[in-house]
């Protein structure tokens, strides 16, 4: 693969030669990227792109499931500029705080289930995640049940890459040479239907079923919480049937374990309401997010939790004591002034609505490529969506990865002028930005059959079909 730089253009190969010296990318193979080169973004506008070589392209996955209001919009660009010249940091410590973080901190009380009433900022979704954990283990600590100290995930699932979290993650990159999981990590099936063939009553019954055993077998008095996502993200767009998250949101409180809802991907709007958890009445006694809190303009991530789990915390501590958890810029003012106006533009600048009024188009795009040779299986809810490649649509045999396929999809899309996500396993991921507009999904529909038809023509590709 070769980076995508402009002939003649020696700034951009310094930048590319800089990149490679210097530059470690995440979750990346280091060695094949400085083989490769890095490709410069330059500029963003609405749901497009354009690179450093001038070449334009539609973002169908938004940055990184995040730019959910799209790129370009000056009076977030205002927000952060105002508070710069206001009040460009302020910490949270010795009872310091600041007008953005608060006003923050109660709009997404405003907007979050009715269990969640207290807020710790952070800077990202990992972090959020290991928030929730320390916090957890402090709340069984502080009220008495110190043997609970396990967690139970999702195989499949994405909680992040901190030094915690990413045990929780179950995706073998992320465990792979950093001794994960910890023994108190441990997982149950992914609502895999596509794979596991069950339906929608038989799906939501085997996955309660699941995580009552897990409990049973390592004891209800020493299991802390089970964590999920509503939709598995990064585990290839996993859509479990409506109704399972609020079965196991019951479950978990039946088995008196805390029920964590990581909406860092799918929350501000991208499967529909603002949250998943209002599509089914689920009120978590905690919620991480981030990602569309700012839209990725700027750095920020939030943890939410109970009264319940804030009272065990607080009171459950020596008098007086402090509770030793905390970042330097946990309630960034800059980041919070960018937050509340993204929220602004989702809510008085139409933009929730917007996604909301696509999705048929966006959901016209995927279902439509169901007959094609390559397409297995295509999966969305909202404006979040899959589709899972394979090379026989009976057996749902996938491909050989010797074919470095996934790259290869990647790489074709990018000439088409599409992005998207492209995972190990042959199944393309998609986020389109809220302000995607009906032209947009048909040029994307265009784009997206256009690669799949490129790479069902390779005598390779034809071949795995065949055989």
């Amino acid at each position: 693969m070769q980076s995508h730089a402009r002939p003649g253009k020696p700034n951009l190969d310094a930048l590319i030669a800089l990149d490679r010296a210097h530059l470690i990318h995440p979750v990346a193979p280091w060695r094949k990227h400085e083989q490769r080169g890095v490709t410069v973004l330059e500029s963003g506008q609405g749901a497009w792109l354009t690179d450093a070589s001038g070449h334009q392209l539609l973002d169908a996955f938004a940055g990184l499931w995040c730019v959910n209001i799209g790129y370009g919009h000056e009076s977030v660009v205002q927000a952060a500029a105002e508070q710069m010249r206001k009040l460009p940091y302020a910490t949270g410590y010795f009872h310091f705080g600041s007008e953005p973080a608060i006003r923050l901190a109660d709009k997404l009380v405003q907007i979050t289930p009715a269990s969640l009433t207290r807020v710790y900022l952070t800077l990202g979704g990992s972090e959020a995640i290991d928030a929730a954990i320390r916090l957890i283990t402090q709340y069984y600590n502080n009220t008495g049940r110190p043997s609970k100290k396990h967690f139970i995930a999702l195989e499949r699932g994405y909680h992040g890459s901190s030094s915690t979290g990413a045990g929780l993650t179950a995706l073998p990159a992320f465990h792979r040479g950093f001794d994960m999981p910890l023994p108190t990590q441990h997982y149950i099936a992914s609502p895999y239907s596509y794979r596991n063939g069950l339906d929608e009553a038989g799906q939501i019954a085997a996955s309660v079923a699941a995580l009552r055993v897990k409990v049973a077998e390592l004891g209800a008095d020493n299991v802390a919480a089970f964590f999920c996502e509503p939709i598995q993200g990064s585990g290839g767009v996993i859509v479990p049937p409506k109704g399972w998250l609020k079965a196991m949101s019951e479950a978990a409180r039946a088995l008196d374990i805390l029920f964590v809802v990581d909406e860092v991907i799918t929350g501000f709007g991208r499967t529909g309401p603002m949250f998943a958890c209002e599509a089914e009445g689920v009120l978590p006694d905690l919620m991480t997010l981030a990602k569309g809190l700012t839209a990725g303009y700027a750095p920020m991530g939030a943890m939410l939790m109970s009264e319940q789990v804030y009272a065990g915390i607080a009171d459950g501590a020596p008098a007086g004591a402090l509770i030793g958890h905390g970042a330097t810029y946990s309630a960034h003012p800059v980041s919070a002034a960018v937050a509340l106006e993204v929220l602004r533009l989702y809510e008085e600048g139409g933009i929730l609505a917007n996604g909301q009024n696509v999705a048929p188009h966006f959901a016209a795009v995927l279902d439509g490529l169901r007959d094609h040779p390559l397409v297995g299986d295509s999966r969305h809810r909202g404006l979040l969506g899959a589709l899972e490649l394979v090379s026989d649509k009976t057996s749902k045999r996938g491909f050989d990865p010797a074919l470095g396929l996934s790259d290869r999809l990647f790489e074709t899309g990018y000439r088409n002028g599409l992005v998207f996500r492209s995972f190990g396993d042959h199944i393309l991921g998609f986020a389109p930005a809220l302000c995607f507009s009906e032209d947009e999904f048909a040029i994307m529909a265009q784009r997206l059959k256009k690669t799949l038809d490129e790479i069902l023509a390779a005598p390779d590709v034809r071949a795995a079909l065949k055989s």
